[in-house]
């Protein structure tokens, strides 16, 4: 169904999160086009697990500190600390900021937002980071194309140097959707389309306990939290079951999760997100948040504002 005014309107405005706040004036002059936006992150940005494909030993207290910075306003504090040229300048690996998909994603949005293209971020699944058909904990940008509606966008592909590392056979500003499967329809994958629980997670079953449903469902929670435009860090857990990793869901969660699953699939209805953002206080983002970040642990953090309104 078509998408409403509003709710392109409300993607085109900037969230807390993406905000670049008082360092707004260093996107003047930046292209319009979302592809070379998508590049412009590319080229500020090292994922912390591309070391190798760079030649490049990240710094230990970039590793600890960089990807687990929250909001747009202190990665651009960093970027330009470690080389103040502009934003469209492409930095050496070792002046870039040191992070993960999540930070890809949510600076692009940034930039779409500045320059009125309603965008947002999706957690998911990807099948072009790993072999064997395991998908991959990941995170994309969605945004609006006049013509051809919502489509899906992987800044970390806009190198094509750093692509080839992968096996991608499809254009980075429209991702197909099989290829990235958003957490809902992953989790209907597995509840409905009999898929195997352990070819989803961070990681496959022997390397740890980030994978199956309560992962997925710890995804699907993200994913409509960033469609209300509350683009936490990816290992911050909120409300409904958050039980410890590797722990099952609760048959209570699971069917919390059926139903919102559909919610967040397919031509998502802005009505019906912010509805169920607002009314289900196990899904709704709160103030304060557990935050099982990899490198600084378990903790619980306290977000810059209350989200809803």
């Amino acid at each position: 169904m078509p998408e409403t005014s509003e709710a392109l309107a409300f993607h085109a405005v900037q969230s807390t999160f993406s905000d670049p706040g008082a360092l707004a004036g260093m996107y003047a002059g930046l292209p319009r086009d979302p592809a070379r936006l998508a590049r412009v992150v590319r080229d500020l940005m090292i994922h912390r697990g591309e070391g190798a494909l760079f030649d490049h030993t990240h710094p230990e207290d970039r590793l600890h500190h960089d990807a687990e910075t929250r909001y747009i306003d202190d990665i651009l504090r960093i970027v330009v600390d470690r080389n103040p040229a502009p934003l469209t300048q492409l930095r050496a690996p070792g002046d870039r900021f040191v992070g993960i998909c999540r930070d890809f994603a949510l600076l692009h949005c940034s930039l779409l937002r500045h320059v009125g293209v309603p965008a947002r971020i999706r957690s998911g699944f990807a099948d072009y980071f790993s072999a064997g058909g395991f998908h991959g904990d990941h995170v994309v940008t969605e945004y609006w194309d006049e013509e051809r509606g919502w489509l899906l966008a992987d800044a970390q592909l806009a190198d094509p140097s750093i692509t080839a590392n992968w096996p991608v056979d499809f254009d980075f500003m429209d991702v197909p959707r099989d290829r990235f499967l958003v957490a809902g329809e992953a989790w209907r994958a597995i509840r409905e389309g009999g898929a195997d629980e352990k070819r989803f997670g961070l990681h496959p079953p022997e390397e740890g306990p980030f994978f199956g449903e309560r992962f997925v469902a710890g995804n699907i929670r993200l994913d409509l939290a960033a469609l209300n435009k509350v683009e936490t860090l990816l290992w911050d857990v909120w409300g409904e079951d958050d039980g410890e990793p590797g722990t099952p869901l609760s048959d209570r969660a699971r069917v919390v999760f059926d139903r919102v699953a559909p919610v967040v699939s397919g031509e998502v209805s802005m009505e019906a997100v912010r509805r169920v953002f607002a009314e289900e206080e196990g899904l709704r983002t709160p103030r304060t948040v557990t935050s099982y970040a990899t490198f600084l642990g378990k903790s619980l953090v306290e977000l810059r504002q209350a989200i809803l309104r």
